[in-house]
């Protein structure tokens, strides 16, 4: 390779940097997110929300009388290519506006919170979930994120959190009594890279049954969590990832059962089941894109970002090895968050919620 090659790619790096580092900070050995970033990502759900196509269904079609606009059945969630690319957008904008209240842009993102978040609008979303052929509609990851929005919401205090709150209640309620109807009908869990991870699901849902105290929620998600994954052992997290993967299933469920497991319990379970992660020498290669225009490659990407949060949250339950687990975070990070905002809709109208999560939620 010529050195004068070599050259361009440092400048292009030194510049993606510099685009971006005013983004994040690194504080306490992680990153953070700062008032410009903020902005940044802010503007990407902002695009999409009110922006009906391409828009890209999941529901089923028994009759003829959902053969029209999406927006006349998904009245709320109706933008950002699909329905739960919709609701983390939604959560994100909540999530920004609690943490930065007098950032740029604010009226514009309550407008349009007020406007697609309103208690006619969620009585319509409520419809598909009780029609027969749509009661798997979304199971169980956009399920998981809808729960994930009340959470915000029901933590916001805030005239205009407390309206929408109440507004999206009956829908979060809807969604919790179909997890607690599913998920003692499974025998199996669901151990994949994307959207259908099981674990993933039950992690959100069981943060929203806690804070809520939903009992009984909270005691079918422990009951499933333990049936399915508290005997499992040396998990081969070098088979990780898959070509289409943005969620880890081996580190999504550690991320799960720190919350289930007393302390102490957890750190006996996550030694048998991926002794890696407590060593010094830990590592795990982020993964790497080759086309952020196509829709399932630009995953890895969201990859990156959701094994950064599950390394977070992990640490804190493993302080033998925390050190080493925010540096590989830190790596995923710093490979996927230059990558974010990258010019194409296939990562644009979902990305921005997986860099908040990771720079804010831990």
């Amino acid at each position: 390779m010529s050195k004068f090659f070599l050259f361009i790619l440092l400048l292009c790096a030194m510049n993606v940097h510099a685009q971006t580092s005013h983004h994040f900070e690194l504080k306490d050995g992680k990153y953070q997110l700062t008032m410009e970033g903020a902005v940044h990502f802010a503007d990407l759900p902002l695009r999409c929300m009110q922006r009906e196509f391409p828009y890209k269904t999941g529901v089923t079609f028994s009759d003829s009388s959902l053969t029209e606009k999406p927006r006349l059945y998904h009245p709320a969630f109706y933008g950002c290519f699909d329905w739960h690319s919709s609701v983390h957008g939604h959560w994100m904008l909540v999530r920004l506006l609690k943490l930065f209240p007098g950032m740029p842009r604010a009226g514009e993102i309550r407008q349009k919170l007020e406007e697609n978040l309103s208690a006619e609008n969620i009585r319509g979303e409520m419809k598909i979930f009780a029609m027969k052929d749509n009661k798997g509609f979304e199971r169980t990851y956009g399920w998981a994120w809808l729960l994930q929005l009340q959470s915000e919401l029901d933590k916001w205090d805030n005239p205009l959190g407390k309206k929408l709150s109440s507004n999206v209640a009956p829908l979060a309620r809807q969604i919790a009594g179909l997890f607690i109807e599913y998920l003692p009908k499974m025998n199996y869990p669901v151990r994949v890279g994307e959207h259908t991870n099981l674990a993933f699901s039950l992690r959100l849902a069981w943060d929203y049954a806690v804070l809520e105290k939903d009992d009984g929620l909270k005691n079918i998600i422990l009951q499933t969590a333990m049936r399915f994954y508290a005997h499992d052992v040396n998990y081969p997290i070098g088979w990780e990832p898959g070509g289409n993967d943005f969620l880890s299933p081996g580190l999504e469920e550690a991320d799960l059962m720190w919350r289930i497991l007393p302390e102490g319990a957890f750190q006996g379970w996550v030694k048998k089941f991926m002794p890696s992660l407590a060593g010094p020498s830990f590592s795990l290669e982020p993964g790497k894109v080759q086309d952020r225009t196509d829709g399932k490659l630009v995953h890895l990407d969201g990859l990156n970002l959701s094994r950064a949060w599950d390394l977070y949250g992990i640490a804190r339950h493993l302080p033998v090895n925390k050190g080493r687990l925010y540096e590989v975070a830190n790596q995923h990070l710093a490979e996927a968050l230059p990558n974010v905002a990258s010019g194409d809709y296939m990562g644009e109208h979902w990305l921005a919620s997986f860099a908040v999560y990771a720079l804010t939620m831990q």
